[in-house]
């Protein structure tokens, strides 16, 4: 019994490893950058406040958060403490955050 649990928990902390290192493999390429900055200065927002919410890549953001599109791309974006944030819909996880 103690095998199995020692297996089951190995096997989880590996998937949990697994989750991590994926979510830090979010690739923009440099056209979508590009695409990301020119449409941001064009559709400026309202900066918004998110307490208890740390803008690092890998943090998620409240449902409450309205997301913003930016054509072309499949991220979007929103402005939180005057930093442009780009956001996957799907987790709703930043994934790269502009000064």
């Amino acid at each position: 019994m103690k095998i199995h649990f020692a297996s089951a928990a190995a096997g989880l902390l590996l998937l949990a490893g697994v989750g991590a290192a994926a979510a830090q493999d979010v690739v923009i390429t440099p056209e979508q950058d590009t695409v990301v900055r020119e449409y941001v200065k064009k559709q400026p927002l309202a900066s918004v406040k998110i307490p208890g919410v740390e803008l690092n890549v890998g943090s998620a953001l409240p449902d409450m958060v309205e997301l913003h599109e930016v054509p072309n791309v499949k991220y979007r974006y929103v402005v939180v403490d005057n930093r442009t944030v780009l956001v996957d819909p799907g987790t709703r996880k930043i994934v790269k955050v502009y000064d």
